[in-house]
């Protein structure tokens, strides 16, 4: 048996799942504490199966944490930044064209040291040691621990950003040390960004963590912690400590591998409406189709592994905006209607409309639409059939054109809905061939991180003229299952699941751009239970 557990801003869902049985289910509201929040949702579930937490074989965990770390602003570290690729990588200094005020919060400890290599595998320059030393004692001594390590073309060869590593940590023990070849692709400005940013979020993820296991141990759960990646598999608990931007984006990906997975379905577009958003992403083979483009955290460029995902200013608790003398009107003027980005969040329970509230919301109209029951429509105010139609209609409006931004064929796709506020979309939305609404879809990111399997990808530009092709990719793959053994994967499961070779015409020979991801599933969980609800083919594909 595992355990899924997703921590969003509003609400902290869990699910308790047995094989490819969903045993238990529930949504919690998420506490500040993070771990208070997190042990009640577990404890619930635990309590509605009737389980021991000794039969729980795993525990995996997704987050929003750092992700609103970002954009907040918050809890973020100061970073020494070590760019390893002077004199030729000068013209750019790190931090050039971030925010002002991220900037000023995380300092302007830069240091711009000899080394890194060209794209062809020369140096630039010879790794300074002495430099290197002189630089981490600078941090040593204005109490900076968080230190970013980048090497020009070091997704190709990574030598000098562990030489400084073990440098940096010899002369200050205490630095947590981030090197960019672990998280970002190549492109330098990109990668060094993403590098900065996980530095100034490994106090903080150390922290959050710790607070996962804590909960854990209260509850007297010593199954691992796994936490949710951005390309929905898993990594250990240790390693998301040092590397947490590779989580920021997992709550799309935990929705979009439960989608998959409750309607048994490989290719579609899953839309999951929350409280706040709804995140339209697409499943290629069963997994999130992944940016190709670099991505932006809060200001900042970035090209490490991340879910290409609309987020849309719909969800449960969007405002309507739309004066209440309009509210009786025979008809309804587009003009002075706005529907989010604005949304009530958590506090929809006692400002909407249906609890009682005088805000009107995307809920208030789902239910006076029949389209949604809860809260009490008696409390809904008096709405005419051309407004109440009027503004249901340019909801689906708005989903539609995110569904055409987000197809790459032309036609009609197929959608999963899921989330809690999926009952905003509708049955006929317009460029769907059918809009799936599998069972337990409420749940689905919960569902997405307890049934995630363990990943790794590589990135390497290979001589073709020097190691056939073949040879050359089935040493790629040797490297990738090592890592997923490494992670806890069985290496029977191991399987590649995307492939990207760009032949490079700039280098000599036969030169190519590879790039490579594999999964494969965690060791065997046992603890079969005969009862729970068994998600089949059938139930899967329940509308």
């Amino acid at each position: 048996m595992r355990i899924g557990v997703d921590v969003g801003g509003t609400n902290t869902d869990a699910v308790l799942i047995d094989s490819t049985r969903i045993l238990a289910s529930t949504k919690q509201p998420t506490t500040a504490d993070v771990r208070t929040g997190v042990a009640a949702a577990i404890t619930e579930v635990l309590g509605q199966a009737k389980v021991s937490p000794e039969a729980v074989g795993a525990v995996m965990i997704g987050t929003t944490h750092f992700t609103n770390a970002l954009v907040e602003r918050r809890r973020l570290d100061q970073v020494g930044v070590f760019r390893l690729a002077s004199p030729s990588g000068e013209a750019l200094p790190p931090l050039t064209g971030w925010p002002a005020g991220l900037v000023e919060q995380l300092g302007k400890s830069i240091f711009l040291l000899p080394g890194g290599h060209e794209v062809d595998g020369r140096e630039i320059a010879p790794f300074d040691e002495a430099a290197v030393r002189q630089a981490a004692r600078a941090c040593r001594g204005a109490g900076l621990t968080a230190i970013a390590v980048t090497s020009a073309f070091a997704p190709m060869n990574a030598t000098m950003e562990t030489r400084a590593e073990r440098v940096i940590l010899d002369e200050h023990p205490q630095a947590v040390v981030s090197l960019s070849h672990a998280i970002g692709r190549l492109g330098l400005i990109e990668r060094e960004n993403g590098t900065i940013l996980n530095a100034a979020l490994t106090s903080l993820a150390r922290q959050v963590i710790a607070s996962f296991a804590e909960a854990l141990r209260d509850l007297g759960l010593a199954a691992p912690l796994y936490i949710s990646q951005n390309d929905g598999t898993l990594t250990s608990s240790e390693n998301a400590a040092r590397y947490p931007v590779m989580t920021i984006g997992s709550g799309p990906t935990n929705s979009m591998r439960g989608a998959a997975f409750l309607s048994g379905m490989q290719d579609a577009i899953v839309m999951d409406v929350g409280g706040t958003t709804c995140d339209v992403g697409v499943l290629a083979g069963g997994f999130p189709r992944e940016s190709a483009v670099a991505v932006d955290i809060g200001g900042v460029r970035t090209n490490f592994r991340m879910p290409d995902v609309l987020a849309l200013g719909l969800g449960g608790g969007a405002c309507v905006h739309l004066d209440p003398a309009l509210y009786v009107s025979d008809t309804l003027d587009p003009d002075k209607l706005r529907v989010g980005p604005e949304s009530v969040g958590f506090r929809i329970t006692e400002e909407s409309y249906i609890f009682g509230g005088e805000t009107l919301t995307a809920s208030d109209i789902a239910v006076a639409v029949g389209r949604a029951r809860f809260g009490d429509p008696e409390n809904l105010p008096n709405l005419s059939l051309a407004v109440r139609d009027g503004v249901w209609n340019h909801m689906q409006d708005m989903l539609a054109s995110a569904l055409d931004r987000m197809k790459t064929a032309p036609g009609d796709a197929d959608i999963i809905a899921v989330g809690g506020g999926h009952f905003l979309i509708g049955d006929s939305l317009p460029g769907a061939a059918r809009v799936v609404r599998p069972q337990h879809a409420a749940v689905a990111n919960a569902i997405g991180a307890a049934i995630a399997q363990v990943g790794a990808q590589l990135e390497q530009i290979l001589d073709y003229d020097q190691t056939p092709r073949e040879a050359a990719l089935a040493q790629m793959k040797a490297q990738l299952a090592d890592q997923i053994a490494a992670a806890g994967g069985v290496a029977e499961t191991f399987q590649v699941v995307d492939i990207d070779e760009i032949f490079l015409s700039y280098l000599p020979g036969r030169a190519a751009q590879v790039r490579m991801r594999a999964v494969g599933d965690l060791e065997h969980l046992a603890g079969a239970s005969t009862t729970g609800v068994d998600v089949s083919a059938e139930a899967r594909h329940a509308h």
